[in-house]
């Protein structure tokens, strides 16, 4: 106990309440010196029920948890860096993944309009060509058609122009000449 009691006392003793006290200062009618003994007997029951063990204790029990605490965020730390880590390789990998596809669906779609215009020109092509056949075919109608009118025209001008001039004698001998080269014809 007087370990404890020596650095306690010296600073004590050393304090410039000596200097300015009245009177003697060991004397119980000296407030700072009774000051003094009840502080110096609280520090002994203090030191008697060990409070200064019980508390380095709980403070090294706190330290302890505060320390496994801190070992324990560490831990958790570490944890969390690498599932962010993980986390963050995936979504680079999906972000890459997401760009090919855009990638690939750019190209699709490119292709596709390619194709696209190409059919269509087809179409077009085929189109422009029946047009051209339907157009064709009217047009070889229309001819035939004014053919046969011009050539009944014909026929009909030519039957009434050979109506009016031929005489009976010229008409027996057109039939007779026709009935013999329909014979040859047949025989």
């Amino acid at each position: 106990m007087r370990i404890y009691l020596a650095p306690v006392l010296a600073p004590v003793l050393a304090t410039p309440a000596f200097a300015a006290a009245k009177g003697p200062f060991f004397s119980l009618a000296n407030t700072d010196f009774v000051v003094l003994i009840a502080f110096l007997l609280f520090i002994g029951v203090l030191v008697y029920f060990k409070v200064p063990g019980m508390l380095t204790g709980f403070l090294d029990r706190r330290a302890k948890d505060i320390r496994a605490e801190l070992d324990e965020a560490r831990a958790l730390y570490k944890e969390a860096h690498a599932l962010l880590l993980s986390y963050e390789h995936k979504r680079q990998k999906v972000q890459e993944q997401a760009d090919r596809i855009v990638a690939s669906a750019r190209a699709d779609a490119a292709t596709a309009a390619e194709q696209a215009r190409a059919d269509l020109q087809k179409l077009i092509e085929r189109r422009l060509a029946a047009a051209e056949d339907r157009i064709a075919s009217a047009q070889d109608a229309a001819i035939k058609d004014i053919r046969d009118q011009a050539i009944s025209v014909a026929v009909s001008v030519a039957q009434q122009v050979i109506a009016k001039q031929m005489t009976t004698a010229d008409s027996d001998k057109l039939i007779e000449a026709a009935i013999a080269e329909v014979g040859a014809k047949l025989h």
